[in-house]
């Protein structure tokens, strides 16, 4: 970096605005302590934007008028939760020609975008639940228990798949495995005693419901947990009979985790069960209905769901101040001794012009 570009980089240094600068190849000369506080203990300068990116920003500023324009990119690296950024591309030196360094103002969208995001799906998944006789309890322990399991894992580093942003999506999306359930008539679901084959069939359908009803969500995720919550690992589930591995893992994650809060609570059908008696079935159940992995792993964490259990019970009486959202799951500062950390920044989404 020369001394004209390191003399107009001062009055960005200290800025409360994250701001870099990158040269005519979209490599990154420059960043100030703003834009690093993003992305702590992480290698910024040089290489942070991938090709996959360079590329197609290259193209964009080199047909832009005034070599400018507004963009989002959504960025990640192994051992945090990716980041949307809008960046504010201008020429840094006015000259002729396409510029040789361009200054980048970046603001983080992640959060406003996830919030509205949300809202509107948990609006459908309210308007489910006066569909069936689930309580708001059992929604919000399947998720924390899928949480806590996906976390487990990812410790263990068992599934390349199981990273923060998974352990996060799953902590709101296995919630949404039964949204389909909006589709079915009252009759069929406040039923009392066994359904017949025809009621049985229109049940079943609620997996293909959920899937269309949330196929628009961002991440594809949550349609497979809603289609595939219900498949088995020896493929004797429904809707398509799916066996083994080809049965998404965040399915098999939320299979696990509904089953045994279904197995703890009391319905029209069945008693509740203690929780060693339903660790046992879903031991029972392995390789059969669950992914043996996961139901190896569950085993060292069982208490876990027990605790989960507690801490959201139904039961006034019994459940703990304390909400699940506080619960410990994963530490952040702790991951640096299991997971190596990148270099550079891995750029996961499209560059897109605002």
């Amino acid at each position: 970096m020369n001394d004209e570009i390191k003399n107009k980089t001062k009055i960005y240094e200290h800025s409360s605005i994250p701001t870099i600068i990158f040269n005519k190849e979209m490599e990154v000369i420059w960043n100030n302590e703003s834009f690093q506080n993003y992305f702590t203990g992480i290698k910024t300068i040089g290489s942070n934007i991938s090709a996959l990116t360079r590329t197609p920003l290259k193209k964009k500023l080199q047909t832009a008028k005034g070599h400018s324009g507004r963009f989002y990119i959504t960025i990640s690296t192994k051992h945090s939760l990716s980041s949307i950024m809008t960046l504010l591309v201008f020429p840094f030196c006015q000259q002729d020609g396409f510029p040789e360094h361009f200054i980048a103002y970046c603001d983080d969208l992640t959060s406003d975008r996830k919030m509205m995001l949300r809202k509107t799906y948990l609006g459908l998944l309210e308007a489910s639940k006066l569909k069936d006789d689930d309580t708001g309890n059992h929604i919000k322990r399947v998720g924390a228990y899928a949480r806590r399991l996906s976390e487990e894992c990812f410790q263990l580093r068992k599934y390349s798949a199981i990273d923060p942003d998974f352990i996060e999506n799953i902590h709101f999306l296995a919630p949404m495995h039964d949204v389909g359930k909006i589709g079915t008539p009252d009759e069929i679901l406040t039923k009392r005693g066994p359904l017949n084959d025809a009621q049985w069939l229109i049940m079943k359908q609620h997996t293909i419901n959920g899937a269309l009803i949330l196929s628009n969500y961002p991440d594809k995720m949550a349609s497979e947990i809603a289609r595939s919550h219900h498949e088995k690992w020896d493929g004797s589930g429904y809707p398509f009979g799916l066996s083994g591995n080809d049965i998404p893992l965040s399915a098999r994650i939320t299979a696990i985790s509904d089953v045994y809060d279904a197995l703890r609570m009391e319905r029209s059908y069945k008693k509740a069960f203690s929780h060693d008696k339903a660790v046992e079935i879903l031991v029972e159940s392995k390789g059969s209905h669950f992914d043996p992995e996961l139901i190896e792993i569950f085993m060292t964490i069982h208490t876990s769901f027990r605790d989960i259990y507690q801490a959201l019970s139904d039961d006034l009486t019994e459940s703990s101040i304390q909400e699940v959202e506080d619960l410990p799951i994963y530490v952040e500062e702790s991951l640096e001794e299991i997971v190596e950390l990148p270099e550079e920044l891995e750029e996961i989404g499209e560059l897109e012009e605002l």
